[in-house]
């Protein structure tokens, strides 16, 4: 298998964007998450690395918690992934619905979100491959991302080998069926499920996107 995918209909489970306990410090890892999810009866369906962040595992770009702006959006220009724009933002919003969205675009709607992370660089801008992709360029890493599919799904990918940009965008476009996607990380790239690692590596993680079951 090239690729894990997973599929989450937001309507029926709990989609979060986490980062920091109660006292403010960055979970720093996805066991350490998991282990304090389990604390508190919250096992997560699955854990995934979900945004870029700076040396002290504090987020660059937007981070939105339980509907509250912990780090704002960063429209900023610079080197790097994350500065490749356009760039976007995954984002729950508070009916329930999932979106990926450009920087500016979300800048200029201010959508009402419940939970949100800004990464970059977009992969997929309303059916079109990021402008600068090669078709299959040699910079090859570990990836993840995320989209939302022509059902208003939520789809999680994480690549098991090391690929290219223009690769992982064609697969979330052409196999995926997501209109916009979103680029969250390469080589630190890691998926957790039910509290135990089952790919990428053992890298620090920043903001971490979760999967709940949805409370009956």
């Amino acid at each position: 298998m090239a690729h894990i995918v997973c599929v989450f209909d937001p309507a029926a489970y709990d989609i979060r964007i986490a980062h920091a306990d109660g006292n403010g410090r960055p979970f720093g890892s996805l066991a350490a998450f998991d282990e304090a999810m389990s604390v508190n009866k919250e096992m997560p369906l699955l854990s995934m690395n979900a945004g870029m962040y700076h040396k002290d595992l504090s987020p660059v770009g937007l981070l939105i918690e339980e509907g509250k702006i912990k780090a704002p959006l960063n429209l900023d220009d610079d080197k790097g992934n994350f500065f490749m724009k356009p760039n976007g933002v995954f984002l729950i919003g508070k009916e329930g619905q999932a979106a990926v969205m450009e920087a500016f675009e979300y800048a200029r709607t201010m959508p009402d979100t419940l939970y949100a992370t800004q990464s970059g660089p977009m992969l997929v801008i309303d059916g079109h491959i990021h402008p600068r992709f090669e078709w299959n360029g040699k910079s090859r890493y570990i990836r993840n991302g995320v989209g939302v599919d022509r059902n208003n799904q939520v789809v999680l990918v994480l690549s098991r080998k090391a690929v290219s940009l223009g690769h992982f965008a064609r697969l979330f476009r052409d196999e995926l069926k997501c209109d916009n996607a979103l680029f969250l990380d390469g080589a630190v790239s890691a998926m957790s499920r039910g509290g135990k690692h089952i790919a990428g590596g053992q890298h620090p993680v920043g903001p971490i996107l979760a999967v709940f079951e949805k409370e009956q």
